[in-house]
């Protein structure tokens, strides 16, 4: 709904910083809508046709209550997610074990030649270290001043393709259906931005899947992005 996206970006950027002025004059007209309503009979008229005014004021309820909800109720419901950090990326492949110990045949008594050095402890013929996992992080931060965002992110890619999203301190926003995406551009939201799906919460430190196969090497950002709107919440340039 580009059009709604238009309208809200608009209320965010341009009426909320004077929310409370707004708020003031929305109080006072209705003061003077509600005196103006009793003075030319109005309320009397209404109150003369209950059934009538019953049918107005359901069918406004029914309109624009479910609109009202989908649309303020994020504005005030919080959800919480705590959970430890995955596991190591691209751990597939596992340390080598200790070589056990060797025992070696002392010397005949008087003999001139030395006893053969113990192995060094650990070492395995052939084994090869792993290949160490790309860590890039960025902090997070608001579009606007409605929209704010806190916290870190951290996308860890393994030389096996593998990748991991983490969440750390995190807070956002609510809004309605807000996803998670791995965007080409710092900036933000960009054209061939990698979806992860919904936003698991609100608030927290936790952990969003990455589907095997992703791949993550043009991810210049993380991007919380409400996608029936088409509006930014936040986003964390990444840091190489």
């Amino acid at each position: 709904m580009p059009f709604l996206g238009d309208l809200e970006r608009f209320a965010a950027t341009t009426l909320y910083p004077w929310r409370f002025a707004i708020g003031a004059v929305a109080i006072a007209v209705i003061v003077v809508l509600s005196v103006v309503a009793v003075r030319r009979g109005w309320v009397a008229a209404a109150r003369r046709h209950p059934g009538r005014t019953g049918v107005l004021l359901t069918v406004a309820l029914v309109v624009l209550a479910p609109a009202a909800w989908y649309l303020g109720s994020p504005l005030f419901i919080r959800t919480e997610l705590q959970e430890p950090p995955p596991a190591a990326v691209g751990a597939g492949a596992t340390a080598a074990p200790s070589a056990s110990p060797t025992l070696v045949p002392s010397p005949d008594p008087g003999s001139s030649q030395p006893s053969a050095p113990d192995p060094t402890p650990g070492a395995t013929p052939g084994a090869t270290p792993l290949a160490t996992p790309v860590v890039r992080t960025g902090s997070f931060a608001g579009a606007d001043e409605f929209h704010f965002g806190s916290g870190r992110a951290t996308l860890t890619e393994a030389a096996d393709g593998s990748a991991a999203l983490r969440f750390d301190d995190f807070s956002v926003r609510n809004g309605p259906d807000l996803y998670v995406y791995l965007s080409p551009d710092p900036a933000g939201y960009a054209e061939g931005a990698i979806e992860l799906g919904r936003l698991r919460a609100t608030d927290g430190s936790f952990n969003t899947p990455i589907p095997p196969g992703t791949d993550v090497a043009g991810t210049r950002s993380i991007v919380i992005w409400c996608r029936e709107f088409a509006v930014l919440f936040a986003v964390a340039p990444l840091e190489d």
